[in-house]
C-alpha cells in the first residue's frame, strides 16, 4: 500500500493530511490505516486537538471506485474501514476539526459529520453520490451537518452544496479563501490546545453523550444496505460506468 496521508505534530495539534493524488479517494487499506491513526494519534498525552485536511484538488472524495469496479468483494472491507475511521473521529478523545476545500464527497462528508468542528475553503462543495456509485452510507454522518429533508434532497439527486449555502444552514463554522483555510483551522485548534486538556477530553465525551441516538449505530445500519446495493446489476454498471466515464444505463424494468 502506497501512503495515502500523513501526520505532523507541533503543540499539542496534531495534522493529519490526505495525499493520495489526484482526488484523495483511498483504498480499502487505506481507510484501514486512517482509522488506525487518528485513533493512536488522539491517544497521545502530547496532542490536545487533531486537525485533519487534505492536499490537491480536493478534501476527499471518498471510496476509491476503480479499487471496488476491478474487486467488488472488497467492498467488506471498505465498509469496515469508513465505518472505523469515521467512528475514530467521532469517538476520539479530543476534538477534531476538518479542514475541507474543493469537492467534498462519500468518505469525506462521513469525516465532516463525524468531526467537532468543519471549516472550508470558498471553492468546497459537499455531496453524496453514493446512489450513483450503486452504493449507501454517509446519511447518519450528513445529517450532523444538515436538516432531514435536506439531506433526504441531497442523497436522491446527488445534487452538490456550496461551502457559502452550508454555512448558511449552519453546517460548517467559517468559510475562508483557500490559502487562508490551514490558518483559519488552526486558529481554533490553537484556542482549544490551551485550554486543560483534561477537562476538553471529558467535554468531548460529556457531547457525544447527549446526541440523539448512536451515530456509529445509525451508518451500520446504512451499510447493511450497501451490501445489499452491490448485489444488484444496476449497482455493477453506475460503478463500471464511473470508471469508464460515461453515463450509466438502465434498461426499462419489463411490466408486470
Amino acid at each position: 500500500m502506497s501512503q495515502q496521508f500523513r501526520t505532523e505534530i507541533e503543540n499539542g495539534i496534531a495534522e493529519i493530511i490526505l495525499d493520495k493524488p489526484p482526488v484523495n479517494a483511498l483504498d480499502s487499506e487505506g481507510w484501514l490505516a486512517l482509522s488506525r491513526e487518528i485513533e493512536v494519534v488522539g491517544e497521545k498525552p502530547e496532542v490536545r486537538v487533531i486537525v485533519i485536511r487534505g492536499e490537491g484538488r480536493g478534501f476527499c472524495a471518498g471510496v476509491d471506485i476503480k479499487e471496488l469496479n476491478a474487486h467488488p468483494n472488497r467492498i467488506v472491507k471498505v465498509n469496515r474501514g469508513n465505518y472505523e475511521t469515521f467512528r475514530a473521529v467521532h469517538r476520539n478523545k479530543v476534538p477534531v476539526i476538518a479542514a475541507v476545500h474543493g469537492f467534498v464527497l462519500g468518505g469525506g462528508i462521513g469525516i465532516c459529520g463525524a468531526a467537532d468542528v468543519v471549516v472550508a475553503s470558498e471553492c468546497a462543495s459537499f455531496g453524496l453520490p453514493e446512489v450513483d456509485r450503486g452504493a449507501m452510507g454517509g446519511a447518519a454522518h450528513l445529517s450532523r451537518m444538515f436538516g432531514l429533508q435536506k439531506v433526504r434532497y441531497l442523497f436522491f439527486t446527488g445534487d452538490m452544496v456550496s461551502a457559502a449555502e452550508a454555512h448558511r444552514l449552519n453546517a460548517i463554522e467559517h468559510v475562508v479563501p483557500r490559502e487562508q483555510l490551514r490558518e483559519a483551522a488552526l486558529e481554533i485548534a490553537r484556542k482549544i490546545a490551551a485550554k486543560s486538556p483534561a477537562m476538553i477530553r471529558i467535554a468531548k465525551e460529556a457531547l457525544n453523550g447527549i446526541e440523539d441516538g448512536n451515530l456509529e449505530d445509525k451508518y451500520r445500519w446504512e451499510q447493511g444496505f450497501t451490501l445489499q446495493a452491490y448485489m444488484s446489476a444496476e449497482s455493477t454498471e453506475t460503478r463500471k460506468a464511473f470508471v469508464e466515464k460515461r453515463d450509466a444505463s438502465f434498461p426499462p424494468k419489463d411490466e408486470a
